[in-house]
């Protein structure tokens, strides 16, 4: 008993050294490791790439460089590195099911990075979400919505869903519809909306501004605008537009279309 005491008490200036070394090196690599996150951060690599290449980047080098810090300290503290992976082998398809999630938004990452359907900035929809890009991560690409909400979306569904980039052209065109009374001259009506279009200026010319009769009813007749615009114009010009039309029926006496009175008799 005597002699197995005074092992143990051998044994605790070592395991005390030990857990201090471990201690030490954990502070001392969290700081170099976020020194080596700002540098690359400051890199000139960074500043020739995209911005979701830049977030990828900087995720992939903070979490690689965590998990060999995290191995170091494991071989400080002794622990045989033939059975931790003894047990990580036996425990390979536990871990393995519990990952799939991971495994999938990091190959999502991934996919994202080599075919950029978007890119940092874009107005984007997909997934049920529509908003603005904002990083593109390892694992996951946040957006901020027109109403100030941020919301993260997992980098595998977005890999397997459709996305739809508003920002990626130049120009983009404004779809709109208006009706009037049947009895109204259509000429009159296509001529009110072309001036409408045209006295605006962020209408662009070429393509031409289009105004025709699209359908209607016994009591209506419906009109579709297409306008052409620059990509950052859009609502200005949808909205623009919208009340220009409006106030130019008022203006020149156009009728609604009546409404239909169903008697009960």
């Amino acid at each position: 008993m005597e002699k197995m005491l005074e092992n143990l008490l051998a044994l605790i200036p070592t395991v005390c050294g030990k857990i201090v070394l471990a201690l030490l090196v954990l502070i001392i690599g969290r700081i170099i490791i976020k020194a080596i996150v700002k540098l690359v951060k400051k890199g000139k690599f960074m500043n020739k790439t995209e911005g979701e290449v830049q977030s990828f980047t900087v995720s992939f080098v903070s979490i690689g460089l965590n998990v060999l810090l995290f191995i170091s300290i494991i071989g400080i503290l002794g622990v045989p590195m033939a059975s931790i992976i003894t047990v990580l082998a036996s425990a390979g398809v536990a871990v393995g099911l519990a990952l799939q999630g991971a495994l999938s938004n990091l190959a999502g990452g991934i996919m994202l990075m080599l075919f950029k359907p978007f890119h940092v900035g874009n107005y984007v929809e997909a997934s049920g979400v529509a908003g603005v890009v904002q990083e593109v991560t390892l694992f996951y690409t946040v957006f901020l919505t027109l109403d100030n909400k941020r919301v993260t979306v997992p980098n595998g569904s977005l890999m397997n869903a459709n996305v739809v980039n508003y920002s990626s052209e130049e120009l983009r065109r404004v779809d709109l519809t208006f009706s009037c009374a049947k009895s109204e001259d259509s000429g009159k009506i296509q001529s009110l909306m072309l001036d409408a279009m045209n006295n605006n200026e962020k209408v662009l010319k070429d393509p031409a501004p289009f105004a025709r009769l699209s359908g209607g009813t016994d009591t209506s007749m419906v009109f579709t605008v297409r306008a052409w615009c620059k990509n950052a114009d859009y609502w200005d010009v949808y909205f623009d537009l919208t009340e220009a039309i409006t106030n130019s029926f008022a203006g020149s006496g156009v009728k609604a279309p009546a409404i239909r009175v169903v008697s009960n008799d």
